[in-house]
């Protein structure tokens, strides 16, 4: 077997040979771009270190080439024991930085530092192919660009507001069932103005998916099919969001009051088909158990017991269940004043209701308010004067709901006091008693009065929450009077006291829309009061009044409206009548254009003394009242936004005969301004006579809370 040849060891650690000696009997060569020899191909050969025949033998070991390691070696540590701390940094050693002297200021990079002398970039947007699907305002208002108000910091800003422009875009498009379309946004200078953009904004809206097959998975329901019956979705709609979410809110409003009060609409699912260019719509509903009223339950800081409670509801148990009518109880409750916090939620029971429902309690939280309040009002009547009214009120000092009311009343011609105990939902709901005491001083034209009062009243009232077709109230009063009086024997006023008892009774029959402030219907009302006047002898008599009002809506901006009013006093001369129980006509709630109560007889002209020329002014004439009253009004009732302008029209006159007449109507007309609140518009009415009597003035005003009728 040949022996294999051998040769030199070559790498980065074999020995250096000298460059400088050739080797035995080797030809010299030179590289010529190097200048140095190269070695030969047998002179490399014979470097090579021997192979062995063994595939198996162990590598040689290779030469050391270096007299030192590259890294030192570790120490070695004996067993048992632990190496020596390293050396720490001195930094590191040194006690943290308190707090308190942190420099909390962030730091500056050069991306933060903006060159005050850089142009600020203005731009301006324009928005293509949302106008044709009715979609450009919408853009517009929700717009990163237009919020940016053309200005930006830099282009790269102004770039990412369109990017943002691009996804809302999308977004609207996909809202109306397009949702193939896409936008894209680029910027653009404009030439010769080198700091201001045009941002565009184009979308292409692509096809109009509708909907196919429209699926609701829900358990049977009574009357069948309710749910779907509900959801107003229709094959080859358009799959706009708007429609689909008020579909299924229409679901969920609907069913709590056909007997379904814990309904849940699940997530709705939406599979499109790209060929035909419809989605298919599926929408899971749990609708509960069909249920039934059951009882009321309370719980928390209660204010009404159970049996006060049960006052409120307008349902009888086993009927079914209508959510508006636990929203009714809720809000009822919440009108009584008395409660901080008021929650009243359907509860299950799982007890057998009729006709195969379940019945279900409502249970009424209840957290105590405060029960006493303050209030006032203030207005002011051309002859009537100023007048102001406060009262402090506790309303639940005789529970359930017995409040005391403390009444003041100061003004340039009325001053009182008075103290009312009201019971409020008295035995049923919106039926209220009262009881009272009242003193007052009137001085007006017609009569300066001092009266006492003692009263008490049974009434049922409509109320916001709850307006009704059909009220009532009726009473009784005590009245002691003493009245300056026209003595027509004597020709002077004199002074009188009068005791007057009282059963006073009123009806009224609303179809109006609203109780403060209402646009249509119409509205009759009729007071009765029977009554016995006491001044040297009992003379019986009876006090009428009815009134109509009607209301008719010539658009949602305009309501014309108009009343007509007619009064008697039967069974007694007007002279044995006390000047406060007489009919008078003129003022803001009456005639306007004419001062208070300055329609109707006056005193004879002989009671009055002339001036030095021997003039007599009739306008300082004062009136003394009569038995019957007719008025008349029309308005037009133009609103725009929370104010109202209100042209208006006034008729009547007070006659000294039992009956009113046509005779003598005195006119008077004017314009108005409203302020409309959230509860009731302020009035402020400006009028004048038509006909004005000599001595009438020529201008009244009127500023008081609620409409004139």
């Amino acid at each position: 077997m040949a022996k294999p040849g051998t040769a030199p060891a070559t790498g980065p650690d074999a020995p250096k040979p000298d460059a400088n000696k050739p080797e035995p009997g080797a030809p010299t060569t030179v590289d010529p771009q190097a200048g140095e020899p190269i070695v030969p191909d047998a002179t490399f050969n014979a470097a090579l270190p021997p192979l062995s025949d063994d595939l198996n033998a162990p590598l040689e070991p290779m030469p050391a080439t270096r007299s030192e390691p590259l890294v030192a070696p570790a120490p070695i540590v004996p067993t048992g024991t632990m190496p020596p701390p390293a050396t720490p940094e001195p930094e590191l050693a040194q006690p943290l930085q308190p707090l308190g002297s942190t420099d909390t200021v962030p730091l500056v990079t050069a991306a933060d530092v903006v060159d005050a002398d850089a142009p600020e970039i203005r731009y301006e947007t324009v928005v293509r192919g949302l106008e044709p699907i009715g979609l450009d305002d919408e853009f517009k208002s929700l717009s990163a660009l237009e919020d940016g108000d053309g200005k930006a910091g830099n282009a790269t800003q102004v770039n990412a507001r369109a990017r943002e422009d691009e996804a809302l875009a999308v977004r609207l498009m996909k809202s109306l069932g397009y949702y193939d379309g896409v936008a894209v946004s680029t910027l653009e200078t404009i030439p010769g103005q080198p700091v201001r953009l045009r941002a565009i904004v184009t979308a292409t809206p692509g096809r109009l998916y509708k909907l196919a097959a429209i699926t609701v998975t829900a358990a049977p329901t009574t009357p069948p099919n309710l749910v779907r019956e509900q959801l107003p979705l229709r094959t080859g709609d358009p799959i706009e969001a708007a429609r689909i979410q008020g579909a299924e809110a229409n679901v969920s409003l609907i069913l709590p009051q056909r007997g379904y009060p814990f309904i849940k609409v699940g997530e709705r699912d939406i599979l499109l088909d790209d060929e035909t260019v419809t989605g298919d719509y599926t929408l899971p509903v749990d609708t509960g158990p069909r249920s039934s009223f059951g009882a009321l339950r309370t719980q928390g800081d209660a204010v009404f017991d159970l049996d006060h409670l049960n006052v409120f509801p307008r349902f009888k148990p086993g009927e079914l269940y209508d959510n508006r009518k636990a929203d009714d109880l809720r809000q009822a409750l919440v009108a009584t004043g008395l409660f901080n916090g008021l929650g009243v939620e359907p509860v299950r029971t799982g007890q057998p209701g009729p006709d195969g429902t379940e019945q279900i309690d409502l249970m009424v939280s209840q957290t105590a308010g405060p029960q006493r309040s303050l209030a006032g009002s203030a207005g002011y009547g051309t002859g009537e004067g100023a007048k102001v009214e406060a009262s402090w009120t506790h309303r639940n000092l005789f529970p359930p709901e017995g409040g005391l009311i403390l009444t003041a009343i100061g003004g340039t011609q009325q001053q009182g006091a008075s103290a009312t105990f009201r019971r409020q939902n008295a035995g049923r709901r919106d039926r209220s008693f009262s009881a009272g005491l009242a003193a007052n001083h009137s001085s007006y034209d017609a009569f300066d009065a001092f009266t006492g009062t003692a009263f008490v009243r049974w009434a049922y009232d409509s109320t916001p929450i709850w307006q009704k077709r059909f009220t009532y109230a009726f009473g009784a009063e005590l009245t002691g009077t003493n009245e300056s009086v026209f003595d027509f024997g004597r020709n002077e006023r004199v002074r009188r006291t009068y005791g007057i008892a009282a059963i006073p009774a009123q009806a009224v029959w609303d179809t109006s829309d609203d109780l403060l402030n209402p646009t249509r219907g119409y509205r009759l009302k009729l007071n009765l009061s029977p009554e016995t006047s006491v001044q040297g002898s009992v003379r019986p008599y009876a006090r009428t009044m009815v009134e109509g009002t009607v209301y008719y809506p010539i658009n949602d901006s305009l309501v014309i409206a108009g009343r007509a009013r007619a009064g008697s006093i039967f069974g007694i001369d007007r002279d044995d009548l006390s000047p406060s129980r007489r009919y008078y006509g003129g003022g803001g709630g009456s005639v306007r254009g004419y001062g208070f109560q300055r329609l109707g007889p006056f005193e004879p002209v002989s009671s009055l003394v002339p001036d030095d020329e021997g003039n007599i002014d009739i306008g300082n004439l004062r009136p003394v009242g009569g038995r019957s009253i007719n008025e008349f009004a029309i308005e037009a009732r133009y609103r725009f936004g929370n104010f109202g302008i209100v042209p208006f029209i006034d008729a009547g006159n007070a006659y000294d005969s039992t009956f009113p007449t046509a005779s003598d109507l005195r006119m008077g007309a004017g314009i108005g301004g409203r302020f409309y609140t959230n509860f009731g518009p302020m009035r402020v009415d400006l009028a004048t006579p038509l006909n004005p009597r000599p001595g009438d003035g020529k201008v009244a005003l009127y500023v008081s809370i609620g409409q004139a009728f």
